[in-house]
């Protein structure tokens, strides 16, 4: 399907966090949590480079070790707290389309933060970027008992509703099925990310991962978790 065109995916790993120092490169089991989106994407039958994106010399060699690209350091403004994920991904096509003498066709943006995404997950993403020709497709999971019609607002101290439920305290298998960002797959065209400066464009497909597979690394409880899953 992807014979003639040219897919790269950027794995966004800088060194700064405030909740884990330096958690892209925090072992979990016998490697560290970059490895493992790496080897997944690398083992993906469509894409033509993977590339990772860092302000840290320490983690730019992990990901050399584990093959991925890491031939540049990312700059200072897009490693910040508050850089946003859209320029920190533009700069790291920008980067290897200069060094390549070509552009690509699709670009995915891949997080190490969910080690346990599959090649099958990011291939199928992609398959389906291509056979609907969407502007992207966005991995999600349903949101399980954290649904809307349960959330609550607090106004002057008192519960108010966040969205309104036609029953109230409706069961748990009849609630609409509601789905949020996993955080695994960013799959778009790559005109859409770098002229239009967003992931989604205006035509955006789910592709759903289960449950139990939908995990962002984000604390030490999540790393234990992610250790004895």
């Amino acid at each position: 399907m992807a014979k003639n065109l040219k897919i790269l995916a950027v794995i966004p790993a800088r060194g700064g966090s405030k909740g884990i120092h330096k958690k892209n490169i925090k072992r979990i089991g016998k490697h560290p949590l970059l490895a493992y989106t790496i080897y997944q994407a690398k083992k993906s039958r469509l894409i033509n480079d993977v590339v990772v994106s860092s302000d840290d010399q320490t983690i730019i060699k992990v990901a050399k070790r584990y093959g991925a690209l890491a031939p540049f350091v990312r700059p200072k403004e897009l490693s910040t707290d508050k850089a946003l994920a859209v320029p920190t991904i533009q700069q790291a096509v920008a980067f290897m389309e200069k060094q390549k003498g070509f552009n690509y066709n699709y670009v995915l943006m891949l997080q190490p933060t969910c080690p346990f995404t599959l090649a099958s997950d990011i291939d199928q993403a992609i398959k389906k970027l291509i056979k609907t020709k969407a502007d992207s497709v966005i991995s999600v999971v349903e949101v399980g008992p954290i649904h809307p019609y349960r959330m609550k607002k607090i106004v002057s101290d008192r519960l108010v509703d966040y969205s309104k439920e036609t029953v109230e305290n409706m069961p748990r298998q009849k609630l609409p099925k509601v789905y949020i960002r996993s955080g695994d797959i960013y799959a778009t065209k790559r005109d859409v990310l770098m002229k239009q400066n967003t992931f989604k464009g205006k035509n955006s497909r789910p592709y759903i991962i289960p449950l139990d597979r939908a995990m962002n690394v984000d604390s030490i409880a999540d790393f234990w978790l992610a250790k004895n899953d």
